[in-house]
Parts: structure tokens; C-alpha cells; sequence
């Protein structure tokens, strides 16, 4: 059996995404969501995300590239002058390793995004992280802990397999293989501790060797290729650029929007004989 998970990633970052995010679960295909606790437009979101009652949100944990909840000072070996966490994601796994005192202060921040989440009152679908950061052993380990407490059941694997990401794409084969072959040692491992610890896991994902790119065409290809198993689809759509979208140049934030609502992508779901679900019902499955 295929099944298929359609997901937006960095819901609450703009008004610009929260728009994109109702508008292609009222009149699109996707229907899961992960929510940034901490972003510029999160209110904003949670407000939408309440007025979909089928829509599915779980929670897109920050530890890069934004900015924490808690206070800058609560947490001063995540953050930097301007109190922002780190954009070298290198330099980032390295911290989060070796520094002493680091795991403390991100059990606190992981801490209160899962508290944050479950202030909203919105049923917790499943946890990422931004920048995929949750494969990182060290975070994974802290997110299971602190879940557990919030009802975690689902955690997203970012494993995009070689043969169908090349079979529908037919470009960047060495990224593509790259991708697939050095990751998975990580991945194998991180998949072996979610289900150990009872968390329900995709087995696929498509969008990462085409971030910020799954255009219409591409997304079809994708559903023409799914493999046996539960695969995402994830996105990061926009109706359009923000001013604070830095780092994301090269995305196609309204591309991706449009991928979402496309008829094209509506038929070619719909034809494929792929049930949609989301993690919840993946966990209930699982259970």
C-alpha cells in the first residue's frame, strides 16, 4: 500500500506563509503543517490552524536559523550576541555535542516549545525540526524525553530515497545519491530509537533534494514514483516573499503555494491510488 502525508513546513514564520498554508488546505491537497512556537506570526497561525479543524499540526522545533522561546539569556550557548541561534549547522552539531552545559540549556528550550505547542491547545500531530536538526542524536534523545511528557507520537524521518527522487527528477544524480547513501547510517539509527521508544515514523520523504522547488511538475512526478510505504511530501509555500525570508533566495515560496492548489498535482494525487493520511492516523495505526 502507498500512503501519502502532503506537509508544510515553517507555518507561524509570516503572515505570507500562514496565508499559503489555509488557503492550500481549504482549496489544495496538503493537509499536515508543523508550527514554529517562537516565529513573527505565530498568533496568527494558531488562530487559522483552530479554524481547521481537519487540518493537521504538529510542531516544527527551532534550535537554527530563528530565534528561541525562552530569553536569550536563559539560554547563552545556543544563541549569539543578537541573541539568535546559530546558522552554520555544522558549528551548530558541533555545540550540541561537545560544549559543556549545552544539553541543559537545550532540554530547557526544547522544553518550552513543547509547552508553548500545548498552550495553543491544537492536538499534536508529530515534531520535526527546522534544518532537519532532529536527526542529530543529541536533540533526538532530548526530544524523546520531553516529548513523552506532551503526548509525542510521530516524528518525521527525512530519508528521501535514491531510485524514486532520480526516477522522477532525472537531475543532480551525485546530490541525490549523496544524499541518500551518506545519511542513512544516521537516519537507520535514529529510526531504530523512535521505535523503540513506540514513535510512529514516515518511511519517505520528497523535498529535500528539491527544497524550495516542488513546482507542479516536479510534485507530479513525485506522486508517479511513490514507493510502497508512507512517504511526505513537504513544502515550504508563500502567496509571496516576505521581508525577512533571509537565506531563502533561491526558494520558490509561491511556486510551492501553486504546487499546492494545482489541478494538475489535485488529479495526479487523486489518480495515483495513494490514500492521504496524516501522523496522527499513522500513529493510530502503529498503535
Amino acid at each position: 500500500m502507498r500512503e501519502v502525508i502532503i506537509s508544510a513546513d515553517d507555518f507561524g514564520i509570516s503572515d505570507e506563509v500562514n496565508e499559503a498554508v489555509e488557503a492550500a488546505h481549504r482549496n489544495g491537497v496538503l493537509n499536515t503543517t508543523s508550527l514554529m512556537v517562537a516565529a513573527p506570526a505565530t498568533a496568527d497561525a494558531v488562530r487559522r490552524a483552530r479554524a481547521l479543524d481537519d487540518l493537521h499540526v504538529g510542531l516544527h522545533v527551532v534550535l537554527v536559523n530563528g530565534r528561541p522561546k525562552l530569553p536569550p539569556e536563559r539560554v547563552p550557548l545556543l544563541v549569539d550576541r543578537n541573541g539568535e541561534f546559530a546558522t552554520d549547522l555544522a558549528a551548530a552539531g558541533v555545540n550540541f555535542f561537545f560544549r559543556p552545559g549545552v544539553r541543559r540549556q537545550l532540554e530547557a528550550e526544547i522544553r518550552a516549545q513543547f509547552d508553548a505547542f500545548a498552550a495553543t491547545g491544537l492536538p499534536l500531530d508529530h515534531v520535526n525540526a527546522q534544518n532537519h536538526m532532529h536527526v542529530h542524536p543529541t536533540v533526538l534523545g532530548i526530544i524523546l524525553k520531553v516529548g513523552k511528557e506532551y503526548g509525542l507520537r510521530a516524528v518525521r524521518v527525512p530519508f528521501e530515497p535514491f531510485l524514486p527522487s532520480w526516477r522522477s527528477m532525472r537531475t543532480a544524480m551525485p546530490q541525490r545519491f549523496a544524499n541518500a547513501v551518506f545519511l542513512w547510517p544516521w537516519l537507520s539509527l535514529m529510526k531504530q530509537r523512535l521505535r523503540g521508544a513506540g514513535i510512529a515514523t514516515n518511511d519517505y520523504v520528497f523535498g529535500m533534494n528539491d527544497t524550495g522547488h516542488m513546482t507542479a511538475e516536479r510534485v507530479v512526478q513525485f506522486i508517479a514514483h511513490l514507493p510502497r510505504g508512507v512517504s511526505e511530501l513537504y513544502f515550504h509555500p508563500a502567496t509571496t516573499r516576505w521581508a525577512e525570508s533571509r537565506g531563502m533566495d533561491d526558494y520558490d515560496f509561491a511556486g510551492e503555494y501553486a504546487a499546492l492548489v494545482a489541478p494538475s498535482v489535485i488529479e495526479a494525487l487523486r489518480g495515483s491510488g495513494a490514500r492521504s493520511i496524516s501522523y496522527t492516523r499513522l500513529a493510530n495505526g502503529a498503535a
